[in-house]
């Protein structure tokens, strides 16, 4: 079944002619007689009476018909979604991780929604490793994810460098002095982190697995935000990146550590699908809103 055939039959309902059919899909009227037997013969029916002149669709050729209309149209939306010069419009399937989401996904947002009315954001949260294999399978159509430089990304996906972060560990301020510490100085406090999976409290973990000492966790929960006041209230201490330690409402209780055996950076990035047609453009302005919302906070140290 083609969908030159199906034109070609739409075309002659409309028209109540194939000579006026013809003339609007230029071509002759023996290849629109053609393309109508095409179609009836891969249906198996008869979709017009010929008996009647003109030719009118039968009973079971009118809801051909009508199925044949909403067929084309799909297939416009789809020439539509693909072609990244039309307006952008329909659902984008996003991702992001827990710490982009306690900051600045609100705002990302609103930029979004205000830039392209038309566009639905459907949104994931996960872990970084995670979301980056959903974009890669197709099931989202991008992600902004927290991974180091070197980070090998699957061949198949686009992927941008939108900043770089550092991570830091955080104590109540009344708690330390303004001096180097290293991670044995520290082990004592224990650690509010995220719960299991999450990359940087592996990293973590391997840094201090590496001088002999175990991860004592106090406490592990989601919520950079949660994690900051819980640090601030004497629980432990914490890691998260320094721009965020900035905006945070318990900042002046809290202090960045000095830690000369534990440096910790990563990137973060935006991943898409290679192929976004007419969604490419918000997705890109979704990577610049999430961006600017970290660089807001940032030290001059670390700007990009």
């Amino acid at each position: 079944m083609k969908t030159e055939d199906i034109k070609a039959f739409v075309a002659v309902v409309q028209k109540q002619s194939i000579s006026h059919a013809a003339e609007v899909l230029h071509i002759t009227q023996p290849a629109i007689t053609r393309r109508i037997q095409n179609l009836e013969s891969a249906l198996g029916i008869d979709l017009l009476d010929r008996n009647t002149k003109p030719p009118k669709p039968t009973p079971m050729g009118r809801r051909v018909f009508d199925q044949c209309q909403a067929v084309l149209r799909e297939l416009k939306a789809l020439k539509t979604l693909a072609a990244s010069n039309t307006a952008p419009a329909g659902d984008l399937r996003l991702g992001i991780t827990q710490v982009i989401g306690d900051y600045v996904l609100i705002d990302a947002l609103k930029d979004l929604s205000e830039s392209f009315p038309d566009v639905q954001a459907k949104l994931s949260t996960h872990w970084s490793a995670r979301l980056i294999t959903q974009v890669a399978s197709g099931d989202l159509d991008a992600a902004t994810v927290l991974m180091p430089a070197g980070f090998a990304f699957p061949e198949h996906v686009s992927v941008d460098n939108l900043l770089a972060l550092e991570m830091v560990p955080v104590g109540r301020r009344c708690d330390f002095a303004e001096r180097p510490y290293t991670l044995r100085d520290l082990h004592q406090h224990g650690w509010i982190l995220n719960p299991e999976g999450c990359g940087f409290r592996n990293k973590l973990q391997r840094a201090l697995a590496a001088q002999g000492l175990p991860l004592q966790v106090n406490l592990d929960t989601f919520g950079t935000e949660l994690q900051l006041g819980l640090v601030a209230s004497g629980v432990g201490i914490g890691l998260t990146p320094h721009s965020l330690l900035s905006a945070s409402r318990h900042r002046d209780s809290l202090m960045a550590l000095d830690v000369t055996d534990f440096k910790l950076e990563v990137n973060l990035w935006l991943v898409h699908l290679e192929e976004l047609g007419n969604l490419l453009q918000p997705v890109r302005q979704f990577g610049a809103s999430i961006a600017a919302g970290f660089s807001a906070g940032l030290p001059a140290t670390v700007q990009p």
